[in-house]
């Protein structure tokens, strides 16, 4: 818990507003109360009030200090519809007034446009809903950060053994959104989640693009794949002033064990020593993530998404209370210093309303 425990001082320090649209779900009401306890911000959870205060009731958890808010009875909910109106708009669809309205009378749109509108600084779903019912909302609300093409994701674990990754901290993308990345969208998911570890952990990022073969060893479209993807993301590292090392194609043990690598790979960058770990596809990053997770009991948090104009997270059906308060917490740190991540993001638009 050395990770998260760090990332919870420095949210003390700058205080956020995190919306939960899954608000009478017991694993996320414990977590608002630990997130408020904490002094981390304001828990905003989305529902029916009545609902929510008898869900509590039979948890015995006070209410002080959370925010509770119906869509439906929010007096900003035809100021939302109005504005989601005209995001379809701008793409080309044509959608009525009464459309809009009952979208966004769906707390995962309602959330979504709350965090467009500035009116939360983070979001945090998915405890209830598969991924895509958490990312179409998103994805229709929330635009791409500038000068980001990808938009895809990272869970973030922490380990037991602190010789690996960065004092036992791993970030892994992408375990959730591309189910079967090009070298283009490889590439970006390797700068982004590596731009990510440098933003949370102050470390220089340590790439790792994973294969079942390492340079060469075995031949398959797809470990041409990686090779081209380890080349394109550093030379997009190397555009953006990234200061990070990346090296594929590598097979696991190369990537994380020093005296693997030493056998198999004596000329690697990364010397056995990575700290990112970047999937080809989503079957392998979903297979591994779970399994870390069940046999090495390693606390994983996430999924954080990359590349969006404001932070939000699709969190596992299988989270925790301790997952949530984590992934809350990182969501409210990135938001502190968003632009850092991605200059220009967030900038609110000409006309919007902030409550």
């Amino acid at each position: 818990m050395r990770f998260i425990s760090g990332v919870i001082e420095k949210l003390q320090r700058h205080p956020k507003r995190i919306v939960f649209p899954e608000g009478t779900e017991p694993r996320v009401l414990l977590a608002a109360r630990q997130f408020y306890a904490l002094r981390l911000g304001v828990p905003i959870l989305l529902g029916d009030p009545v609902r929510i205060q008898e869900v509590a009731r039979d948890l015995k958890v006070a209410l002080n200090g959370i925010r509770l808010l119906n869509p439906a009875d929010s007096e900003e909910l035809d100021n939302y519809a109005s504005r989601f109106r005209r995001l379809h708009q701008y793409r080309g669809k044509r959608m009525k007034m009464l459309e809009a309205r009952d979208a966004v009378l769906q707390p995962n749109y309602f959330g979504a446009m709350m965090l467009a509108m500035h009116a939360a600084d983070g979001f945090v779903a998915g405890v209830r809903q598969v991924t895509a019912g958490v990312l179409r909302p998103l994805f229709q609300t929330i635009k791409p950060a500038p000068h980001s093409k990808t938009v895809a994701s990272c869970l973030i674990m922490e380990v037991e053994d602190s010789r690996l990754g960065e004092q036992g901290v791993l970030f892994l993308a992408d375990c959730d959104v591309i189910e079967d990345p090009s070298v283009e969208q490889l590439a970006d998911i390797a700068v982004s989640t590596a731009q990510l570890a440098r933003h949370l952990l102050g470390a220089r990022p340590r790439v790792a693009l994973l294969s079942f073969s390492t340079k060469g060893s075995a031949a398959h479209p797809s470990v041409g794949k990686v090779q081209a993807a380890t080349a394109r993301a550093q030379q997009k590292a190397s555009a953006q002033k990234l200061d990070a090392d990346f090296d594929g194609e590598l097979q696991v043990d190369t990537a994380l064990v020093p005296e693997i690598a030493a056998r198999k790979l004596p000329d690697s960058k990364l010397g056995g020593h990575a700290n990112v770990l970047i999937f080809p596809d989503l079957n392998s990053a979903q297979i591994a993530s779970k399994l870390a997770r069940l046999l090495a009991r390693a606390n994983a948090y996430g999924h954080i998404l990359l590349g969006l104009d404001r932070p939000a997270a699709d969190v596992s059906r299988g989270s925790t209370t301790r997952d949530l308060l984590g992934v809350a917490a990182i969501i409210g740190v990135q938001s502190i210093d968003y632009q850092a991540l991605y200059p220009g993001a967030g900038q609110r638009l000409p006309g919007d309303r902030v409550r």
